[in-house]
């Protein structure tokens, strides 16, 4: 195994770069503090979302490429919740929005929970971010900012703060504009009267003391400790002080963060500290190419992608290209989940230099091996196990991943069946892979379950036939005749053959524009699979029907 070793130091795939930047940069040791934290930030004013599930399997794959290199070193993942940020507005999508009118301002784990289930509205939210980072099985440790400025974790480095206010003044006051950079100050203290988190005018500081004076909104000046809770730091210098207090070693952010990231760096080393290494993503655009925006609502959740697909192919999407803009919209569904198969497959043929930079590999021990997961055997040795000298049986793993029909095909199965029924479904399936069924691959049939979903929300209703013309008629009887004289087990390619004479013989120089006629009129759509695939799956006598409707001039629209 020694030569795996080898590769994996010398991958390119890029969570094994970005471990190895890590590795070189801390010497292949462990800090002072015995283990390397990797970190992930949530803002829990609202519910996780795509972006959360992004950054926390990203890092999640950094941090296994790590291990893979650094085996002897521990590691740490702190999800950490910023619930102590005051509550700016009351968001629209919760019950009781009126209780919430009096408690803009205070920190989110003081403000009631809507939901009547938590001691409050922070709390809700950080339960329902552990069950979202659960559902997943991430390894992971939640950390809450309210705990750890109340507790005194903090109060060390807020002190550092203090100490130096005037210097992380000047950082920060050149990016603020002229009114409020006369009122800055990184210090925001907690009212004791209202329990509000006031952007109050800081009149004068006393380091020795562990005090700062504040305007408060009555006009009287008010003198509070900075430490225990009865301050928060704005979030630049919030960042860069967990960054110093935790001593953080890895943490990923997204491109609009970039000058932030700078700025909380240049602050973080004058509290001594060392700023984390990091990993700069591209945004996720919606259909319009536009930013996508939790408050605007332009994304797809991640409930959403699994209802119309395995979770695997949620985390290709993540682990591909992750510093290339992308768009986050459901018509990249069914190419994710299909890639996903393909990789699956190839990883039994690679040796292990295709292998460490195939996604399955950091990906099979990020996601559940289970349907719906990595869809691998969960029997099978984890990559460390791997990596230590255990047997991978690739082949088997692989076999028992592979789908014997990919999602598109399943998606125009459903559509040339116009139905919604798996069962129906399986008829075709069966046929077309004889032994299989719900109970013997309940992968494939969660994935019937999927495309049949995404088949009625996004296929069926822009499902759009046409009649050919009599140049096109003409050629799909010659394509009538050419199956109706194969055998009825004849198979993909041999019917991608027939098609492709069938095209060339009847004129079409470019080959597209023939199979266009056929997505066109015989499935109702623009694109579509590889034709001679679909129809060993739907059937040569069942395709050769539908070919005969059209010649007799009858429109096959679904109805």
């Amino acid at each position: 195994m020694a030569d795996i070793h080898t590769l994996v130091r010398e991958a390119r795939a890029w969570p094994y770069e970005e471990a190895r930047r890590l590795v070189d940069r801390l010497g292949g040791q462990a800090p002072g503090k015995g283990y390397v934290l990797f970190q992930t930030g949530y803002g829990p004013s609202g519910l996780p979302h795509i972006g959360t599930f992004g950054e926390v399997v990203r890092t999640t794959m950094v941090r296994q490429a790590f291990e893979d290199m650094a085996p002897d070193v521990r590691t740490r993942l702190f999800a950490f919740s910023d619930d102590m940020d005051g509550m700016r507005s009351v968001p629209d999508n919760i019950p009781n929005p009126e209780m919430l009118a009096e408690q803009i301002g205070k920190p989110l784990t003081s403000v009631p929970d809507p939901f009547g289930t938590h001691e409050s509205f922070g709390h809700h939210n950080n339960a329902l971010l552990r069950e979202f980072l659960d559902r997943f099985d991430f390894e992971y440790e939640f950390r809450s900012a309210t705990e750890c400025y109340r507790s005194g974790e903090f109060d060390e480095v807020l002190l550092a703060v203090l100490r130096h206010h005037e210097e992380i003044i000047a950082v920060i006051a050149p990016t603020l504009g002229r009114e409020r950079r006369e009122t800055y100050s990184p210090f925001l203290p907690v009212c004791p009267r209202t329990g509000r988190v006031l952007l109050a005018r800081v009149a004068a500081t006393d380091p020795d003391a562990g005090t700062i004076v504040y305007e408060d909104e009555d006009g009287s000046k008010v003198e509070t400790p900075v430490t225990g809770g009865r301050c928060k730091l704005q979030w630049k210098a919030d960042w860069a002080m967990r960054w110093a207090a935790l001593s953080v070693d890895y943490e990923m952010s997204g491109k609009d963060l970039i000058d932030s990231v700078r700025l909380s760096g240049r602050i973080c080393r004058i509290l001594g500290g060392t700023p984390p290494a990091g990993f700069t993503y591209e945004l996720f655009l919606d259909e319009n190419g536009e930013k996508i925006s939790k408050s605007r609502g332009n994304g797809l959740t991640v409930d959403e992608w699994l209802d119309y697909a395995p979770a695997s192919s949620l985390g290709l999407f993540m682990y591909n290209s992750p510093r290339k803009a992308k768009r986050l919209y459901f018509d990249v569904i069914p190419r994710h989940v299909d890639d996903w198969s393909r990789h699956l497959e190839n990883f039994a043929d690679q040796d292990w230099a295709g292998r460490i930079e195939n996604p399955y590999w950091h990906l099979r021990d990020v996601l559940p091996r289970t349907a719906g997961g990595a869809e691998g055997d969960a029997a099978c040795p984890s990559r460390r196990e791997v990596l230590g000298g255990a047997d991978l049986d690739a082949g088997g793993e692989a076999e028992r991943g592979r789908s014997p029909v990919g999602f598109g095909l399943l998606l125009n199965l459903a559509a040339v069946c116009n139905t919604e029924d798996p069962a129906v479904l399986w008829g075709f399936v069966s046929r077309y892979a004889p032994g299989t069924g719900p109970e013997d691959d309940p992968n494939l049939d969660a994935l019937i379950g999927h495309a049949i979903a995404y088949y009625r929300d996004f296929v069926k209703p822009k499902k759009n036939y046409r009649l050919p013309d009599d140049a096109e008629r003409e050629a799909l009887a010659a394509l009538l005749a050419r199956l109706e004289s194969l055998p009825a087990d004849a198979g993909p390619e041999s019917i991608q053959s027939e098609i492709y004479e069938v095209g060339k013989a009847s004129g079409y120089e470019n080959l597209r524009e023939w199979f266009a006629v056929l997505y066109e009129v015989l499935l109702g759509q623009s694109q579509g699979p590889r034709f001679g695939s679909f129809v060993a799956l739907y059937g040569i006598a069942e395709m050769a029907a539908l070919i005969r409707r059209v010649c007799d001039g009858e429109s096959i629209a679904a109805e």
